[in-house]
């Protein structure tokens, strides 16, 4: 059995704990990777683990140093949220080298965010692009200003993407998902979007449905 329990990568993120439940590393055929958001815990997205439904799958949260991944909003300049962000971005990759190590692969490793933590995911696959198992962005989108959100290249070779957001996010602006949406297709990646009208900022039951359709998927085929 294999066990991950801190992140590794730089300041400020590095050294923190990282959360699990599910089955173990070295015995799990998917793995999923959550991000939780500004304020919140790694301890409070791991809880959405159990509305999945599978019990078969390795779920990892990091806690982000002072409860956030990076200090100012999303739509910022990408500068201006370093070095923090890189750093995030860096405990993203090592993680998902450590479940390849552990013997899931990223072509069956899914990383969901919720709000800054999904901004994180879907940032993260679009600068690290290749065929994931999926990537889920619930209440967020890439980061950045809106021509450093257009310069990205590669190949998401097919990823399933699933993207959910309210039209009236106080948060997360309608146009920014809208763009994440259109970068993401342009990069190969297979994208479900679902925008849900005068749906606060917060999770809702269609789209635990979708990604639990996303790991029955991913299951079947490992």
């Amino acid at each position: 059995m294999t066990t991950v329990t801190t992140t590794r990568g730089r300041a400020p993120h590095a050294g923190q704990r990282v959360h699990a439940t599910g089955a173990a590393l070295g015995t799990a055929p998917v793995a999923m990777i959550l991000l939780h958001g500004r304020g919140a815990t790694a301890r409070d997205i791991l809880m959405l683990a159990g509305a999945f439904e599978r019990e078969d799958v390795s779920y990892l949260a990091p806690q982000a140093a002072g409860h956030q991944w990076y200090p100012l909003r999303f739509v910022e300049p990408t500068a201006r949220n370093e070095p923090a962000l890189s750093a995030a971005l860096a405990v993203v990759d090592d993680l998902v080298a450590d479940v390849a190590a552990a013997g899931v692969p990223p072509e069956r490793t899914v990383v969901l965010g919720f709000s800054q933590g999904a901004c994180l995911a879907t940032e993260y696959a679009a600068r690290r692009p290749r065929r994931y198992g999926g990537i889920v962005g619930l209440s967020g989108g890439l980061i950045g200003s809106d021509a450093e959100v257009t310069a990205h290249a590669g190949d998401l070779a097919g990823t399933p993407v699933i993207l959910g957001c309210s039209d009236v996010d106080s948060h997360i602006p309608l146009t920014r998902v809208k763009a994440t949406s259109k970068v993401l297709a342009g990069l190969g990646a297979d994208v479900d979007e679902t925008i849900y009208p005068g749906m606060g900022h917060g999770i809702v039951e269609d789209e635990v449905r979708r990604v639990r359709a996303l790991l029955d998927a991913l299951a079947r085929t490992a």
